[in-house]
């Protein structure tokens, strides 16, 4: 009996917390339905979007990929064997070709870059172009990557028929009057380039031993003043 009488109170007690909050309704009124809770549902872009990112994740403690590089990209200073109006010529065309403007080129502005210098790839063919210098491995192309593949092809590491020595001896950049002292193209650019810096170390070189003589000079000067003091002073 003393149960009842406790679950009678409770059950009064927790009718008027119930209502509060809401309006009282009138004699005879229908309650209004509560209205339903929205639920968002993911997209498929957001779920693509979540698994890259995981799986990068995944990779990069696995050791099969580099985090992203926090510093600050200069290409004047990692590529110096490139002039700077070089560089300037290979960022507009890095731009022009990137048609989402996020600082990348991704497979499919590598494919249309392709096409549009007449050396057309399949889609295995760009991703493997992509593989040979995607240094973090994110599928798609920086612009230090891009110069990478300029570096590559001068330096001889690229196979003649693969698809980035296609992109590099095609891509035109002319450097004439502008490139390292009148080049024509980014080959000779390049061969100039070693020239000039071979030039560069013999005139500093000479310049070395011509300061290195003119101190000899001045020692045994030196030695002689002293020499002709003594006799004086005995």
């Amino acid at each position: 009996m003393a149960s009842e009488e406790l679950a009678g109170k409770l059950q009064r007690q927790m009718q008027p917390e119930q209502a509060e909050g809401r309006p009282e309704l009138a004699p005879g009124a229908v309650p209004a339905p509560e209205p339903e809770k929205l639920v968002r549902v993911p997209t498929a872009s957001a779920d693509a979007e979540l698994s890259a990112q995981l799986s990068r994740r995944l990779d990069i403690n696995e050791g099969a990929a580099r985090p992203r590089r926090c510093k600050v990209f200069n290409p004047y200073t990692e590529f110096p064997e490139f002039s700077r109006r070089l560089i300037k010529d290979l960022e507009s065309m890095f731009k022009r070709y990137d048609a989402g403007r996020d600082g990348f080129i991704d497979l499919m502005e590598l494919k249309l870059m392709m096409e549009k210098l007449r050396a057309p790839q399949t889609h295995l063919g760009l991703k493997s172009m992509i593989k040979e210098v995607d240094e973090d491995f994110d599928g798609k192309l920086s612009f230090r990557e891009f110069l990478l593949i300029f570096r590559k092809a001068a330096a001889g590491e690229l196979q003649d028929e693969s698809g980035l020595m296609a992109l590099a001896k095609l891509s035109e950049i002319d450097v004439a009057l502008e490139g390292v002292k009148g080049a024509k193209d980014f080959f000779e650019a390049k061969v100039q380039a070693l020239a000039a810096a071979s030039k560069f170390e013999a005139e500093l070189k000479a310049e070395q031993e011509e300061r290195k003589r003119e101190e000899e000079k001045r020692r045994l000067r030196r030695a002689a003043f002293r020499e002709l003091k003594a006799a004086f002073s005995a």
